[in-house]
């Protein structure tokens, strides 16, 4: 018996993603914090039409996601990034998703909602993607530390093992950062 067409057809694409994200295995590594670069600003609108900038994240660690309704490995993708967004949304975590839909609301609305996503979703445009690098696959997201840099690109589908790895990298060493800044204070504060 054979599988319905469509069904084989995400099964390729599956196969595919994986393969060629493979191959961007050493750029998804957490890069050292000299090595990053800043994060290219945007503003775009979400479902409410409210305008979403990059930089109102910034003191987060955010999972910045280029995705698509007609994208079989974002579909995989999507319930785990509603997952972080749910376990670290606490922890000065978020996750931002950038639609590079065609259809627009028409299409992306349904979709949010039938999967309930739990995080942000704005619309893309040419310009956002050319300022990302020219996001020609997807999935593409970028890991983007508390200052604003990106620490992490995966590009197709990644594991997630490998975004729960690099998330948990960068928030643990902002809380580090952070209670080294806190024994700091104490410490000028005891003398």
């Amino acid at each position: 018996m054979t599988a319905p067409l469509p069904g084989m057809i995400l099964s390729v694409l599956v196969l595919l993603a994986a393969a060629c994200s493979s191959g961007s295995a050493p750029e998804a590594a957490v890069k050292s914090p000299k090595d990053r670069r800043p994060a290219p600003e945007f503003s775009l609108k979400d479902a409410d039409g409210k305008t979403v900038r990059l930089s109102d994240y910034r003191g987060k660690v955010v999972l910045l996601n280029f995705w698509a309704t007609w994208c079989g490995p974002c579909k995989i993708e999507i319930p785990w990034f509603i997952d972080f967004e749910r376990r670290n949304k606490h922890r000065g975590f978020a996750v931002l998703g950038v639609s590079l839909d065609d259809e627009g609301w028409a299409a992306v609305r349904p979709f949010v909602n039938q999967l309930r996503v739990n995080y942000r979703v704005v619309l893309g445009d040419e310009r956002v993607s050319e300022a990302y690098g020219g996001v020609e696959a997807l999935p593409t997201t970028f890991l983007i530390d508390r200052e604003g840099n990106i620490a992490a690109v995966h590009v197709g589908l990644a594991s997630r093992r490998d975004f729960e790895d690099g998330i948990e990298e960068l928030l643990e060493s902002a809380a580090g950062a952070a209670d080294r800044a806190g024994l700091g204070d104490r410490l000028a504060r005891a003398r």
